[in-house]
């Protein structure tokens, strides 16, 4: 369905597909675990230059980013556990050519090898004393695992680390999800964890947010597009829950190889505290919408005045004051005080204004003035 994937695998406008989705997802997981998901892109790039399709020194481009949904399952804290807990006896299993059912039970986990782990226990889910019942006795047989598995001397080297990882992503789901009771009794955390950990089979997927309305589990696609061309020159992946900005330091890598001079790059507000902005050259230009203006029937920034000529600042009353680029301007509070103005201004007992600077040219903004 994917004329691009098409083109990379030679089947280009093929009415029947020569092979089964499952096929095309783990020959892009190999194409990852080998690094050739970046070569891909770089290729695209050479070929293009090599064609004099464009110029590769200058670049007018627009950055943005997508959810992209992870493959693995998400959980709630229960069932993450006893994935944990299931993985570690799986792989003793395997190594001992026993039935996964028979180290269950050795182990006094037999609660875990049921298809649902939820099933097993057998509980009103709708009670909440059933649910903190439920939590107890997973967490007591992970002690138990953890105690039968220090007298299992057969297990050692590799095998011994890969079980011990799996138990630890099941301490780490209870420490960033379970607290206690008064009476020390478990009980699920208020609220999210910070960086919470959301699925067992990718350790890296977490709960995002594109907007208020539009949350997603998995990771944020930022692709940056050549406005002249169409071509993506850059690309990066970032888990869910962090900043857009944090993937600056891809994206400069990817232009860095292609040795691209950036002059004009368009972007929206979450990008505004990235490098690509904050260290930015005097021949780039950012491009982005401006912040709303919302300060209800107060004044707001913009009712001050900045006379860059004469280096003075005009407040709605007609105070000036001098104000250099840079620097902090504070209105005296006696002045304020007696102000017939005050009512609309803001509540703080002080007008000061923070980093003034002229820099309409470089960002797109008008000159600008944070005050508090």
């Amino acid at each position: 369905m994917d004329r691009r994937w098409q083109l990379v695998l030679d089947c280009l406008d093929e009415e029947k597909a020569p092979f089964s989705k499952a096929t095309l997802v783990r020959f892009r997981a190999a194409l990852i675990t080998k690094g050739l998901d970046r070569r891909l892109i770089e290729r695209t790039v050479e070929m293009a230059e090599g064609r004099k399709g464009f110029c590769s020194r200058n670049l007018r481009a627009a950055l943005d980013s997508s959810p992209l949904w992870g493959a693995a399952r998400v959980e709630d804290t229960y069932n993450l556990l006893g994935h944990a807990l299931r993985k570690a006896l799986t792989v003793i299993a395997r190594v001992s050519e026993k039935e996964l059912a028979t180290i269950a039970a050795e182990a006094g986990a037999s609660m875990v090898v049921a298809s649902s782990l939820k099933a097993s226990l057998d509980l009103d889910w709708d009670d909440p004393m059933a649910k903190a019942e439920a939590l107890g006795d997973i967490l007591n047989v992970l002690d138990e695992v953890e105690s039968w598995l220090e007298k299992q001397t057969s297990l050692e080297g590799a095998t011994a680390e890969m079980v011990k990882d799996h138990l630890e992503v099941g301490r780490q789901i209870e420490a960033q999800d379970v607290e206690s009771e008064a009476d020390g009794s478990p009980k699920l955390k208020q609220g999210v964890a910070k960086d919470r950990r959301i699925a067992i089979e990718d350790e890296e997927m977490r709960h995002g947010r594109k907007s208020r309305r539009q949350r997603f589990d998995g990771y944020k696609r930022h692709v940056l597009k050549d406005l002249d061309l169409g071509l993506v020159r850059a690309v990066g992946i970032t888990p869910g829950n962090v900043p857009e900005a944090s993937v600056a330091e891809a994206i400069a890598s990817d232009l860095q190889q292609q040795k691209v001079v950036l002059q004009e790059l368009h972007i929206d507000r979450a990008y505004l505290s990235s490098s690509l902005v904050r260290e930015r050259s005097e021949e780039l230009t950012i491009i982005c919408k401006a912040w709303p203006v919302r300060n209800g029937s107060r004044f707001h920034k913009s009712a001050f005045t900045l006379d860059w000529e004469t280096g003075l600042i005009h407040c709605p009353n007609q105070v000036q004051l001098p104000f250099s680029e840079g620097k902090v301007v504070r209105f005296p509070s006696e002045l304020c005080a007696k102000c017939p103005l005050r009512e609309r201004c803001t509540t703080s007992k002080k007008l000061t204004f923070h980093g003034i600077s002229e820099t309409p040219s470089r960002t797109g903004f008008p000159p600008k003035a944070y005050f508090q």
